[in-house]
């Protein structure tokens, strides 16, 4: 209910605006109305207005609905350039339906048969304006959400590595391989130097690659390979690893960690006995390293948070639009990560990148001011002339409209670009932003 009142009052709003436009046309070029005249055409400007505006409207949420924010790429835009235009030419048709049949009284076989495709012509090209002014704010507030969108997991991208560091390696896995290695001191002393060798290693790796957005895929696979051999000293032959030698691209890198990670889950969550050996495979498939196994989940196991795979995806999410894949069936779960060929880079330095927020910010007000100073200036310029034009023509003072309506705009204008707005509070702006970053499903 709260949607369809939002999108009435914004036909309103369009319609008014519509209505001006039309009135000034009219004019400029010396078409006198008297007040009927003029209500007349109010009106039945303000019917089409809202009757297409809504209908386009209507077919812009369905199409949001079903493809989401997909809507604004390349691949889906045509579906709602084409959901516009049939909406507008539904929406003609049945404000000329209530003027004419509704109102005027006119029977409905007679409006059929003198319908013409001319009739439509000015209202299709009137809708096209209220089409390109929804499509327009719209695509503004979803650019505006996808900013937020960035800022959160960019801020976040100090306390998700934290956390990575935090859950790399299992506090229970170094409880189980001292275990291990206590056992093997007595039963084996030199396979129990290779267990300490192996370990070491495994956490001198975590403490060089911490501070690492990405790593070769070869570095990885050589720290999955000393970390693989710490699970077979423990589950001896209750573990099967196939994992490559080499990258089919050398330069190729991922997530430091992220292998790891996937490995100590498939042990974590899958029971590992000589019975039911553990099968991992890793291995390249259309530019993707996937980590797969099979599944045999064990019956009793503490509920997963989902932290180890959120860290992966939520840091591939600062470095590229490429997600992490994730797929089970009944017999295997599988991972897939990209494999990244490029080079990218985010800001390192948290002083930093405030700075450069700040400047961001800073030059997008100073933007915004200019603007307002050339809107002010328009204004002062054309006002003037609208009332020289008025009072030199006819006696109905129509320069009223602009001066009211574009003033009204010019003073939201000013507002917005001087952070003030008396409805909503100096920081609404800022308080709703963070509003949303501190939400957990935005």
């Amino acid at each position: 209910m709260k949607l369809v009142l939002r999108e009435v009052i914004k036909s309103i709003i369009v319609g008014i605006a519509i209505f001006m436009v039309v009135l000034i046309i009219f004019f400029l070029n010396g078409w006198e109305l008297t007040m009927q005249q003029l209500w007349n055409e109010f009106w039945e400007s303000m019917v089409f207005s809202m009757i297409i505006y809504l209908c386009n409207a209507a077919s812009f949420i369905i199409l949001m609905r079903k493809y989401k924010k997909e809507l604004f790429t390349r691949k889906y835009i045509a579906y709602g350039v084409m959901g516009n235009i049939i909406a507008s030419i539904i929406g003609i048709f049945i404000s000329r339906f209530v003027l004419k049949v509704l109102v005027n009284q006119t029977p409905l076989a007679d409006f059929l048969q003198g319908e013409r495709p001319q009739y439509y012509l000015n209202s299709f090209l009137i809708s096209m304006v209220v089409a390109l002014l929804f499509y327009a704010g719209y695509y503004y507030k979803f650019y505006k959400e996808k900013q937020v969108k960035e800022q959160k997991i960019i801020a976040g991208s100090a306390s998700a590595r934290f956390d990575a560091l935090k859950n790399q390696l299992d506090p229970h896995f170094l409880f189980n391989s001292l275990n291990v290695l206590t056992s093997l001191i007595e039963e084996d002393p030199d396979q129990a130097q290779k267990f300490t060798t192996s370990l070491s290693k495994v956490y001198r790796y975590v403490l060089e690659q911490k501070n690492k957005d990405l790593v070769t895929v070869d570095e990885e696979l050589n720290f999955a390979r000393t970390y693989v051999r710490l699970l077979k000293m423990r589950f001896e032959d209750s573990i099967v690893f196939d994992i490559p030698e080499n990258c089919s691209m050398p330069e190729a890198k991922i997530v430091p960690l992220s292998l790891q990670l996937l490995l100590e889950n498939a042990v974590k969550h899958n029971v590992v006995t000589s019975s039911k050996p553990l099968h991992i495979k890793v291995f390249e498939k259309d530019g993707m390293l996937v980590v797969s196994n099979n599944l045999q989940e064990k019956q009793v196991v503490k509920k997963s948070s989902g932290v180890g795979l959120q860290n992966i995806r939520q840091r591939y999410g600062i470095l590229t639009d490429r997600e992490v894949k994730i797929n089970k069936t009944a017999s295997e779960f599988s991972v897939s990560l990209p494999i990244l060929t490029q080079q990218y880079s985010i800001v390192e330095n948290q002083e930093n990148y405030i700075e450069e927020k700040r400047y961001a910010k800073a030059k997008e007000r100073v933007k915004a001011i200019k603007d307002f100073y050339g809107n002010l200036m328009a204004y002062c310029l054309v006002i003037p002339f609208l009332w020289w034009l008025n009072l030199r023509t006819v006696d109905f003072l129509w320069a009223f409209f602009p001066t009211i309506g574009w003033g009204f705009g010019l003073l939201a204008h000013g507002m917005e670009a001087y952070g003030s707005n008396p409805l909503w509070g100096k920081k609404w702006q800022e308080r709703k932003i963070r509003e949303l970053m501190e939400r957990d499903d935005f």
